[in-house]
């Protein structure tokens, strides 16, 4: 089984294609060559370091809330209350 964790938007550095993402206090370096456009702010899908999809901040809250019932995602509390708003 595949997962994607939806994540926000740091920075972006266009011209390498990359993009600096939090979840809560975990940020990570992604490829943004599969977006056409990626700003600070928004929030995107992840998966093995590829941004693959936008998603609002409700869907990306929606999503952190199912992995966090579903028991696999401890920690992730604070980010998603930050994701609804």
């Amino acid at each position: 089984m595949c997962l994607a964790i939806p994540v926000q938007v740091v920075s972006v550095d266009a011209a390498a294609e990359t993009a600096i993402v939090a979840l809560g206090p975990i940020k990570k370096e992604v490829s943004i060559a599969l977006l056409d456009s990626v700003e600070p702010g928004e929030f995107v899908l992840v998966h093995v370091g590829f941004a693959l999809h936008k998603v609002s901040a409700e869907e990306a809250g929606r999503t952190l809330d199912m992995i966090r019932e579903a028991g696999e995602a401890a920690g992730l509390e604070d980010f998603a209350g930050e994701a609804a708003q």
